[in-house]
């Protein structure tokens, strides 16, 4: 049961059109496929970057750390994921060296879920066979208010029963009838989240989450530049709406300040700047030990395995980036959720057909 390879795949997958989101313009996609293999099984992950941005810096450092895992017994995973953060102290453990650690970790997963013949979930322990899941991804703040009523309309005769609408506008009046028009267009029984991209400052926010509280919104995400938290936390203190941030944060150190301070209501830690499923499962139990709710980022086909055994995970998120690199699809149950893979490993995995459309 040793590890005796690991191959690195990248892959550029185009948008179907170009998103703006915040400061910049999303073109692509670009993501790196990890494969670990052992005699009997391959293990997968992947981590990412929008737009092919230093995406070979994050290659050279998940090849930097090859040694330490080639020829290992994948059941002293915790042993040596445990030297990898050492070995990452001298640079920092936040930043690149936590994303290539993602990449190995959660590959490890996938693979030794599968020499036990088990979905990652049922490893771990099933606490939930059903999440509820929100589109994202769309609703953004280049579209007009009929483009965007038409566009959520469409994502909810799709089946969702949750979808999030970014924000951001200069003017907060523009902002409040954007949710205004989209709300009008989904009702109410359909749940609606707003991101702001990190744009605001606490004082907008908070003037423009007091207006927003009459469209009952699940959450308000990232308000402001997201290592503020004594900013967050403020706006948390004063608004009725859940505040929901952690997707840019690092490692479960970032979360527990997060946590001390009080930031957000709903923390959403990311797969890849947590360092990978190993720890953020410890942000999950952390969390769950101080009543705080779970909403991981992104990664849907390794995240929903991962929030099936936590008992604070409210959703998962669905971004379709990354659907035609899988040979399994997501499906949306009539109720709005997705159920919980059974089969071996994450229960789901590369198309290797598909992904050769995609190879840089």
């Amino acid at each position: 049961m040793k590890v005796k390879s690991l191959q690195i795949q990248a892959v550029k997958v185009p948008l179907d059109k170009p998103i703006p989101s915040g400061k910049m313009v999303i073109h692509s996609a670009d993501a790196l496929l990890i494969t670990l293999r052992t005699n009997e099984h391959i293990g997968e992950g992947m981590v990412f970057t929008l737009n092919g941005v230093r995406l070979n810096l994050i290659r050279e450092m998940i090849l930097s750390l090859e040694s330490l895992i080639i020829d290992r017994d994948i059941r002293m995973h915790g042993e040596f994921v445990a030297q990898i953060w050492r070995e990452l102290v001298f640079l920092g453990q936040r930043g690149v060296g936590a994303i290539a650690l993602s990449a190995i970790d959660s590959a490890l997963w996938d693979l030794k879920a599968k020499h036990a013949d088990q979905n990652v979930s049922q490893l771990l322990g099933v606490v939930k066979t059903t999440l509820p899941m929100y589109r994202s991804g769309s609703l953004r703040l280049s579209a007009s208010i009929p483009e965007l009523q038409n566009e959520a309309q469409v994502l909810v005769k799709e089946g969702f029963k949750a979808i999030k609408m970014s924000l951001g506008s200069k003017k907060i009046a523009d902002d409040v009838a954007r949710v205004k028009a989209v709300r009008q267009a989904i009702g109410n029984e359909i749940e609606l989240m707003t991101d702001c991209n990190q744009q605001l400052t606490v004082s907008h926010a908070i003037r423009l989450g007091r207006q927003l509280e009459e469209f009952q919104l699940a959450w308000i995400e990232e308000p402001v530049i997201f290592n503020d938290h004594y900013g967050e936390a403020q706006i948390a203190a004063a608004l009725d709406t859940p505040i929901a941030s952690g997707e840019n944060e690092f490692t479960a150190l970032g979360m527990i300040e997060m946590m001390e301070k009080k930031s957000a209501d709903i923390l959403m830690p990311d797969l890849q700047r947590m360092g990978g499923p190993t720890e953020l499962l410890k942000v999950a139990q952390l969390a769950q030990a101080a009543n705080i709710a779970i909403a991981p980022h992104l990664f849907t086909q390794m995240s929903l395995p991962l929030a099936a055994t936590m008992t604070n995970a409210i959703y998962v998120e669905f971004m379709p980036w990354f659907s035609p690199l899988y040979q399994e699809q997501l499906s949306l149950n009539s109720d709005g959720t997705v159920n919980v893979p059974t089969t071996p490993g994450w229960g789901f995995n590369f198309d290797q057909k598909a992904v050769q459309q995609f190879l840089y």
